[in-house]
C-alpha cells in the first residue's frame, strides 16, 4: 500500500467548516473516506499491463455508517484509493437516506474462466428499493447471496448520473471501470464514490451504478479557508524543473509588464501603451474579438531580454476551487512565460529537426493542478497540463522531494508539463515520428511555493482578483508562419506527408500561430480538467 514520503501535519481546522474533520455532510446523509481495506478477490492477468486486478471492502468503517459498495483497481500499481461509507443523519423515518437492497442480481462470475485467480468471483448488484438507487456492487467468492445488510442503497434525490471512467479490468466480454460523475465542475454537485461498475457489454450510458449528491445547502462548508490553502500550499507545492538548455524561463505577470509589455488595439497597432502594474488598464471581461493582444517591448535588446523571462521573479498564480460536490479541492497552480520557444521534431532516425519559427508565441500559460481530498487533506492526483489536453496521474506514481512535495518538469520551448523526465512525441501513433517535448532534471528549478491565490470563488471578498485575470484577450500577437516548405530539404515520400499530417492536426498553441488567452478563459476555470 502506498503512503506520501513523509507524515502530513495536523491540519488547521475552522469554525464552522468541516475541511479535513473526516466527515462531509450531503444534506442528510453524513460521507466518510475510507482508505483501509480487506482483500476480497484477485486475478493475475488481463486489465492493464495484464496484471490482473483486485477487489476489496472497507474495513475500519465508523460507527453508525455503512458500506455503499467495493473497491477495485489494477495491479500494475501500488495499492492506492478510497471509497466511501454513509451515515442517514435524516430525522425522515419513512424515508430515510439509505435503505437495504430489497434483493440481489448475479451481474457476472468467474466459474467457467481459465484465468489465474484467487478463488472465484461474483458479482453482485443491489436491487434498490423503489425511490432509491446502489451507487456500488458486492463481489463475494461464494455463490451465495450476500447478506441485505451488507451493503445500503441511497435515496434518488442524494444520487446523480454517472459515467464510467478508466478501465480497471476485463476479460472475455467483461468490463470492470472506475465511475465518476457525468456532469463535473465547480458548481456540479455529484459525488465521486469511490466504488467501480460492472458490465458485460461496453458501453458509456444507462450504467447501474449512480453517483452521490451533494443537496446541502452549504455545500462550500468543506472547502478550506485561507489559511487552511496556506498550510496545504507548504505540504504539497511542487517543484518544477526546467530543462538544461531552456532559454525562455517563467517570470511574474507584473515583471512582464513592469519591463515594457504593451497592449495593441486593433487599428491603431501605431500607439502601443504600456501595461500598468497588475494590468489595471487592460480591457476587462467582454469576449475574445481580436480587438486587443499584448506584445514584447519593441526596442530589439529589451525585446530579447524580455522574452527569456525572470526566474527569481516567478510564481503560480493559485486557483482554488470544489470538485466532486466539494468533497475535493483542486487548486490550479498556472505559470507565466514571456515567451515560448521554437518546436522540435524527431522523424524515425533523425532525432531532432528543427522547425524555425513553428512553436514560438509571445506569451505562456501551464499549469498544474492539486487534488485534496476535503475529508483529510490528503493528496490524491495532480493533472499536469500538456498544451491543449493533459493527464491526471496519482499521488502513487508521481515523484517527490523535500517531503511530500510533487516534481514537474517543464518540457523544453513549449514549456508543457510532465510527471518524469525524458522524451514526449506530441503526435506520435507508434511509429517515433512528432514533435519533440524533451524533459530533464538537470536544469534550474522553480519552487511553486512562491505563490499567489488569485483566485477563490466561493470564499467571495476573501480573495480579491487581480485586473489582468479578467482580461480575456490574448497574451500574444498572431502570427502566420510558413515554415512547413523547409522540411522538404530533410523529408520525402511518405515520411514527409506523414510529418505535414501531424502539424496540422496540433492545435495553434503548439504551433505558435498565436498568442493564447489567460486562465479564465479555459474550460477547467469552472469545469474539470480534461
Amino acid at each position: 500500500m502506498f503512503n506520501l514520503p513523509a507524515p502530513t501535519p495536523t491540519w488547521p481546522l475552522a469554525s464552522g467548516g468541516s475541511f479535513a474533520s473526516g466527515i462531509i455532510d450531503l444534506g442528510g446523509l453524513q460521507v466518510s473516506q475510507i482508505s483501509t481495506f480487506n482483500k476480497v478477490w484477485a486475478t493475475h492477468e488481463g486489465g492493464p499491463d495484464n496484471q490482473g486486478a483486485t477487489v476489496f471492502e472497507p474495513t475500519a468503517i465508523p460507527e453508525g455508517f455503512y458500506m455503499l459498495g467495493s473497491y477495485s483497481q489494477p495491479n500494475n500499481k501500488a495499492q492506492f484509493g478510497w471509497v466511501l461509507v454513509a451515515k442517514d443523519v435524516s430525522s425522515n423515518t419513512t424515508n430515510p437516506t439509505l435503505k437495504q437492497p430489497i434483493d440481489y442480481t448475479l451481474v457476472w462470475n468467474t466459474e467457467s474462466l481459465n484465468i489465474n485467480e484467487e478463488g472465484h468471483a461474483y458479482v453482485w448488484l443491489p436491487t434498490a428499493p423503489n425511490g432509491y438507487k446502489a451507487v456500488g456492487h458486492v463481489v463475494t467468492t461464494t455463490p451465495d447471496k450476500p447478506s441485505l445488510d451488507k451493503i445500503r442503497c441511497v435515496r434518488e434525490d442524494l444520487t446523480d448520473q454517472s459515467e464510467q471512467y478508466s478501465l480497471i479490468w476485463s476479460n472475455n466480454g467483461f468490463f470492470i471501470y472506475d465511475v465518476r460523475p457525468s456532469n463535473r465542475g465547480t458548481r456540479a454537485p455529484g459525488i465521486r464514490v469511490g466504488t467501480f461498475v460492472a458490465q458485460t457489454i461496453e458501453t458509456t450510458s444507462s450504467l447501474s451504478i449512480a453517483c452521490l449528491k451533494n443537496t446541502n445547502a452549504n455545500k462550500t462548508s468543506s472547502m478550506p479557508n485561507l489559511q487552511q490553502i496556506d498550510a496545504i500550499m507548504k505540504v504539497y507545492s511542487p517543484f518544477l524543473f526546467l530543462h538544461p538548455d531552456e532559454e525562455f524561463y517563467p517570470s511574474s505577470v507584473n515583471w512582464f509588464f513592469s519591463n515594457g509589455a504593451l497592449l495593441y488595439t486593433k487599428g491603431q497597432e501605431s500607439k502601443p501603451v504600456t501595461i500598468e502594474p497588475n494590468g489595471t488598464n487592460l480591457p476587462q471581461g467582454g469576449e475574445n474579438d481580436g480587438a486587443y493582444w499584448i506584445d514584447l517591448p519593441t526596442d530589439g535588446e529589451n525585446k530579447d531580454r524580455v522574452s527569456k523571462g525572470d526566474l527569481s521573479s516567478a510564481r503560480s498564480y493559485v486557483h482554488v476551487k470544489p470538485m466532486f460536490g466539494s468533497t475535493f479541492t483542486d487548486i490550479a497552480m498556472w505559470v507565466f512565460y514571456p515567451y515560448n520557444g521554437p518546436s522540435r521534431a524527431k522523424v524515425k532516425f533523425i532525432k531532432t529537426i528543427k522547425l524555425g519559427k513553428i512553436g514560438e508565441h509571445v506569451g505562456d500559460w501551464e499549469h498544474v493542478t492539486l487534488r485534496v481530498s476535503n475529508f483529510n487533506a490528503q493528496l490524491w492526483e495532480v493533472y499536469f497540463s500538456q498544451h491543449n489536453k493533459g493527464i491526471w496521474v496519482e499521488a502513487s506514481q508521481l515523484e517527490f522531494q523535500s517531503g511530500n512535495k510533487p516534481v514537474v518538469y517543464s518540457s523544453l520551448h513549449g514549456h508543457a508539463a510532465y510527471p518524469h523526465a525524458g522524451l514526449n512525441l506530441l503526435g506520435d501513433d507508434g511509429n517515433g515520428i512528432g514533435i519533440r517535448d524533451d524533459t530533464d532534471n538537470c536544469g534550474m528549478v522553480m519552487d511553486m511555493g512562491e505563490f499567489e491565490v488569485v483566485s477563490a470563488e466561493y470564499l467571495g471578498s476573501a480573495v480579491i482578483e487581480p485586473a489582468w485575470l479578467n482580461y480575456f484577450m490574448e497574451w500574444g500577437p498572431k502570427f502566420d508562419f510558413d515554415e512547413l516548405k523547409n522540411l522538404e530539404k530533410i523529408l520525402h515520400g511518405k515520411l514527409k506527408r506523414k510529418f505535414e499530417n501531424i502539424l496540422r492536426g496540433l492545435p495553434s498553441e503548439v504551433l505558435g500561430e498565436e498568442g493564447p488567452t489567460g486562465p479564465k478563459c479555459k474550460n477547467n476555470w469552472i469545469g474539470d480538467e480534461v
